[in-house]
């Protein structure tokens, strides 16, 4: 258990545990912790992406007009202040914080395209930019990657008929040019998604949350990501972080559709995080201890 925490969260872990193991068989049935705890482990995975989020909303709420400091440089130091303090105080480990830097390089060279063909934009000025993409958006996309790096180390995730390492990078790889790619040729988005389902169809993900292990097809917990995704992107534009073409005269819900970009944006972020974190095997003795199952696998 240790290696999955760093030092820090090994503290809150021991002491978790002990009040948990106080209340349980008590007054507070066994499902209600592990319901708590599964609800405060995600927040713990979020964190980085929580703050980032909360941030943008402050200051489309309470930044001045007319501050000396752009809004958007201000969310550059900020994010920039947050992820050092991450590192600073070990709540990441060496291995995510390789997956966050990636992760923004490769988010970052997307915005700059998709920027550069009108797929989104950002209203406002900034002073720490590449081209017309202020700095701040590549921590949007690590948030991303620190969550999916974070939430695997801390439910520990085990896997059974996990696919092929090199097929889900080549699918990746395939996912990330389409995105690309489809402004000039057919977009391929469709077969990609067939792909996922060949690939990762049969792929179940055990997780464990306090006492005991649960587990959801893969498959579902891609698309569960990508829905809370979709949530926060409606944030971000309310906000006016950044604007689609057709909210330019007024905020709208983002299309629907973009939960399929975000569903395969996670195809690309999760395969990351398993080149340095290695998907690990649920093996017999553990399947048949401590799992809890729905019918429907959920």
């Amino acid at each position: 258990m240790t290696s999955r925490f760093t030092s820090v969260e090994q503290t809150i872990d021991d002491f978790a545990h002990r009040v948990l193991a106080r209340l349980e068989g008590g007054w507070l049935p066994s499902a209600v912790i592990e319901f708590v705890v599964f609800g405060i482990k995600q927040a713990w995975a979020c964190l980085f992406g929580g703050l980032m989020l909360a941030m943008i909303m402050a200051s489309a709420l309470f930044y001045p007009e007319d501050a000396v400091l752009n809004r958007y440089d201000a969310l550059f130091l900020g994010a920039l202040i947050i992820q050092l303090g991450m590192i600073a105080f070990r709540l990441e480990t060496f291995d995510e914080v390789k997956v966050i830097l990636v992760f923004h390089v490769v988010g970052t060279a997307m915005e700059i395209f998709k920027t550069s063909v009108g797929s989104w934009v950002y209203p406002e000025q900034a002073i720490f930019r590449i081209v017309d993409v202020p700095m701040f958006s590549g921590f949007m996309y690590a948030a991303v990657g620190s969550y999916l790096a974070r939430v695997t180390r801390i439910f520990d995730f085990r896997f059974t008929h996990y696919p092929p390492v090199w097929a889900t990078v080549v699918l990746a790889g395939l996912v990330y040019v389409n995105f690309f790619a489809h402004h000039y040729l057919p977009d391929i988005r469709l077969g990609l998604f067939a792909v996922v389902l060949v690939l990762f169809g049969r792929t179940r993900v055990y997780f464990r949350v306090f006492r005991f292990r649960f587990w959801m097809p893969l498959v579902i917990g891609f698309g569960l990501v990508a829905l809370f995704i979709w949530f926060a992107e409606n944030i971000g534009t309310l906000s006016r972080a950044w604007l689609y073409p057709n909210q330019a005269n007024g905020w709208s819900l983002v299309s629907i559709q973009k939960l399929g970009s975000w569903y395969l944006l996670m195809i690309i972020s999760f395969v990351l995080v398993t080149l340095v974190r290695r998907p690990q095997q649920m093996t017999p003795d553990l399947e048949s201890k401590n799992v809890y199952r729905s019918e429907d696998g959920t």
